[in-house]
Order: C-alpha cells, then sequence, then structure tokens
C-alpha cells in the first residue's frame, strides 16, 4: 500500500491537472466550443484516474486494518458520494495504466502547444520581416523613381546645353571668319600703307634735295643781283643756308647714339634673334639651317645698308657742295645732314636687296619650303641699325666670318652645342661687333670637329657648277672699305 502511495505521489498527476485546467482557464476565451469540452473531458478523465487510486489505496488500507477497521468513515463519507456517481471500483493496476497514457498525452499535447506557440511567434517575426523588407522595397524604388528623374532632367540639361554649345561654336565660326577677313583686309591696306610710306620717303628725300637746291639757286641770286660793293664784302663768309645751318649734331650726339646703337645691337642678339628662330621653325626643322639663315641675315643686312649709307651719302655731298660755304666742312654738314634725316633713308629696298642676296646664297637657298620674307621685320630692324651706325665717328661694323675657320676666343662665344675640344669652326650664329678692327661685342659660333672637311666637301658639292666661289665674293664684298675708313670723302 505505501509503494502505490509513493508512485502515485511521484506520478505528479495533481500538478499535471493543476496546469491542465490553469491552460484551459487562460484558453477558454480563445478555444471553440469542442476544444473546450475535449479538455473538460481530459481533466474528467485524470480525476477519474487519480480517484481509482486513491480507492485502490483506500482498500488496501481498510484491509490492513483490521474486518472492521474504518466502517464508519466509510459510511458516513464514501458510500454516499459512491451511491450518487459510482457503482463499482475499477482495478488498481486499470487505474495506473490509464494514467500514464494520460500524463503521456498531456506531456505530447503540452509540447505541441509549445511548438505552436513558437511557429506563431516565428510567423508574426517573420511577417514582420516580410512588412519592414517591404517598406524598405517601396523606399528603394521611390529612390529608384527619383534617380531616373533626375537623370532625365540632366539629360535634358546636356542636351540643351549641347545645343546651346553649338550655336555657340557656329557664331565663334562666324566671327572667326569674319576676324580673318577683317586681318586679310587689314594686311592688305598695311601693304598699301607700307607702299606709301616707301613713296612718302622717296618723295621726302627728293623734296629735301630741292629745297637743298632751291636755298643754294636762292642764295646764288641773291648775291648775283647785290650791288658791287657789297660784292666785295661777300668774300667774308657769308651764311649758310638754313637746312645746312648745324651746331655739329653729328659729333654731340656721337657718344649716347654710340651707346644706344650697341644696346640695341645687343637687344637685337638677346631677343629679336630668337623671334625670328621661332618664324623658320615652322618652316625649317633643321636648326643649324636656321641659324645659318640668321646670321646670313645679319651679315647681309649690313652689306646692304652700308651700300645704301653710301648712295645716300653721295647723293646728299652732291647736292649740299653746290652752295656750301661756312666754318664746317662740307663733311660735318653733310654728316649733320643724315643724322638728322635719317627717316629719308629707303629701307625697304635694303630689305628687298638683302632677301635677294639670301635667295642666291648656296649655303641656305637649299630650302626652297622657305621664303626668307617671312623674317623682313628682324632684317628691316637689322638695317635701321646698320645704316645709324655708319653715321658713327669711327663707325661700326660686324666682323667677316668663314667656315672652317679657327676659333677665336675674343672674338666669338661658344654655342652650347659645340665640342669644346675642336679648334675650327663650323658655322656661325651671330657675328661679332667691331670698331676699328676691335671687338666691343663678341659674336657666337659651334665649333665641332672635323669642320673645315665637311665645309669643303659642302662647298665643293653646292659650287660645282660655279665658275666663282660665292664665298669670295662675299669676302671681297665685306672687305670693301666704307666711306668713312677710307681717310677722305668721295666726290
Amino acid at each position: 500500500m505505501a509503494g502505490s502511495l509513493k508512485k502515485l505521489a511521484k506520478a505528479e498527476s495533481c500538478r499535471l491537472m493543476q496546469e491542465k485546467l490553469e491552460s484551459w482557464s487562460k484558453d477558454y476565451e480563445i478555444n471553440s466550443c469542442d476544444q473546450n469540452l475535449n479538455q473538460c473531458c481530459e481533466l474528467i478523465e485524470m480525476t477519474s484516474v487519480i480517484q481509482g487510486q486513491l480507492f485502490t489505496i483506500l482498500n488496501e488500507t481498510s484491509r490492513e486494518s483490521g474486518h472492521y477497521a474504518g466502517v464508519d468513515t466509510i459510511k458516513t463519507r464514501l458510500l454516499p458520494w459512491l451511491g450518487t456517481w459510482f457503482s463499482h471500483a475499477t482495478s488498481g493496476r486499470l487505474f495506473e495504466t490509464g494514467l500514464f497514457l494520460n500524463q503521456d498525452s498531456i506531456e505530447t499535447e503540452r509540447k505541441l502547444r509549445q511548438l505552436a506557440t513558437s511557429q506563431t511567434l516565428q510567423l508574426q517575426d517573420l511577417q514582420e520581416e516580410l512588412t519592414s523588407t517591404r517598406l524598405e522595397l517601396n523606399h528603394v524604388q521611390q529612390d529608384l523613381a527619383q534617380t531616373q528623374l533626375a537623370l532625365e532632367d540632366t539629360k535634358t540639361q546636356l542636351a540643351t546645353t549641347l545645343l546651346t554649345a553649338a550655336d555657340e561654336i557656329i557664331q565663334l565660326r562666324a566671327v572667326l571668319k569674319a576676324s580673318r577677313a577683317q586681318e586679310e583686309d587689314s594686311l592688305r591696306r598695311l601693304d598699301h600703307l607700307n607702299d606709301c610710306e616707301q613713296q612718302i620717303e622717296r618723295l621726302r628725300d627728293e623734296l629735301s634735295i630741292l629745297d637743298a637746291q632751291k636755298s643754294v639757286l636762292q642764295s646764288r641770286i641773291a648775291r648775283s643781283r647785290s650791288p658791287s660793293p657789297r660784292r666785295i664784302r661777300s668774300r667774308s663768309p657769308s651764311p649758310l643756308p638754313l637746312r645746312s645751318c648745324s651746331p655739329g649734331r653729328a659729333r654731340s650726339t656721337n657718344a649716347s647714339r654710340h651707346a644706344f646703337l650697341v644696346a640695341r645691337f645687343g637687344d637685337i642678339y638677346s631677343k629679336d634673334r630668337f623671334d625670328a628662330e621661332r618664324i623658320l621653325r615652322t618652316y625649317i626643322s633643321d636648326m643649324e639651317m636656321v641659324q645659318r639663315i640668321i646670321y646670313t641675315a645679319a651679315v647681309e643686312s649690313f652689306h646692304a645698308a652700308k651700300m645704301a649709307y653710301r648712295q645716300f651719302k653721295m647723293r646728299v655731298r652732291k647736292t649740299l657742295s653746290i652752295g656750301h660755304s661756312g666754318p664746317e666742312s662740307l663733311e660735318d654738314t653733310v654728316m649733320d645732314y643724315i643724322v638728322r634725316h635719317e627717316d629719308l633713308y629707303d629701307v625697304q629696298a635694303s630689305v628687298n636687296e638683302v632677301i635677294r642676296s639670301m635667295n642666291i646664297n648656296p649655303k641656305i637657298s637649299s630650302t626652297p619650303e622657305c621664303d626668307f620674307a617671312v623674317i623682313s621685320s628682324f632684317i628691316r630692324e637689322l638695317c635701321r641699325v646698320a645704316f645709324s651706325m655708319q653715321t658713327l665717328t669711327p663707325p661700326l661694323d660686324v666682323a667677316f666670318g668663314m667656315d672652317g675657320e679657327f676659333f677665336s676666343e675674343t672674338k666669338y662665344h661658344r654655342s652650347v652645342d659645340s665640342d669644346y675640344t675642336a679648334a675650327l669652326v663650323a658655322y656661325h650664329v651671330w657675328p661679332a661687333l667691331m670698331e676699328n678692327d676691335v671687338v666691343i661685342v663678341k659674336g657666337e659660333a659651334v665649333t665641332k670637329r672635323g669642320a673645315l672637311w665637311s665645309h669643303r666637301s659642302r662647298s665643293r658639292s653646292q659650287n660645282r657648277s660655279r665658275s666663282v666661289s660665292p664665298l669670295l665674293s662675299h669676302l671681297s664684298r665685306s672687305r670693301s672699305p666704307s666711306p668713312q675708313r677710307s681717310g677722305s670723302p668721295r666726290h
């Protein structure tokens, strides 16, 4: 009997029934009618199992106490209750088996209910995640739609910008075309103005000569019409014509003009020469040929300016010698006149002469792709400076240079691309400026080994068909004495 009681206590049937009852009480309003009835039946079955086990224990207890033990208790409490609800007692083993089956079913149902609850919770979590994912998807779709709209706006703006840029390009092309037409027109007008300036300079030259002749004739007429006593007095120095009167301008300004012209020669070497090189490099890729052309232009400019100065001086001397009389010598009067009227110098004729000489020079005439007129402004400035240098006392000139000569440290600087161990000059870059055979401004030359041999082979190949070497003619022409160096004026 004690073993059955311990087994009943260990089964915890009362606790399971209490949990079942509490769970039913919580889910009563949620469950359906059938579910509530089923749970009620389960509780009744559990109660009946527990009651069967208790009756078994009651029977064993009554047997142990004797034949008549506990009769009063049974009569007063058990029999009335049994008369109402039970008709007979069930075997203890059957009650025990039913109790264990009910316990298994309750435990299984509890696990199923927990599993269903966890699945419900998981389903709710999944639904919440799905809802949040749908919200994020809606946001992404909205962002995508806004991005597409912005992209369309950008495309529209770019198309508008491209159209505007195309219109501006068309307008700029039209403006450029008009500007080019205006530039061509301006160039034509400039050429016409240059021609007019040349004619004006020639007319001024002729007019000044005519004025000088007129003043001489007027002085002669005045002397011829004056009475005899005045003729005796006229043997004394008579006043000079207005244009021949000068306080010795050439002598008084010789030092300042000398310094200015030497500085200007240096500026042409350091600035204008590079501008001319840049122009020639657009037509000629060989840097040596470009430097040869510029050197030849400088030498030829001095030669043409000296020739023009001689002719101009001869015309002035011839004109002023007709009526010259006064304290100053004719040579001083001529020099003063030239210094005051340097604007009468026909520089364009000298430029044309320089270009013609360069075109027949065998050293540089092998470049038909380049017209030497592209550096006419450079040649013009050299001619002006060279002409002005002839009015100095003593005049300035450039040194004579020849390919293959010995390099002179007193005359030239070596170029950066020179071979500093070579003793011969391959070619000249810039002439040296001389005063009475004394170098006052050094030139520039390129020295290389084998320069003499390469120079001779080049000269033979270029001058094979020529009877007279252009180099010798250039030498004789450059060494011809200038009017100032001859010592006496030419009439």
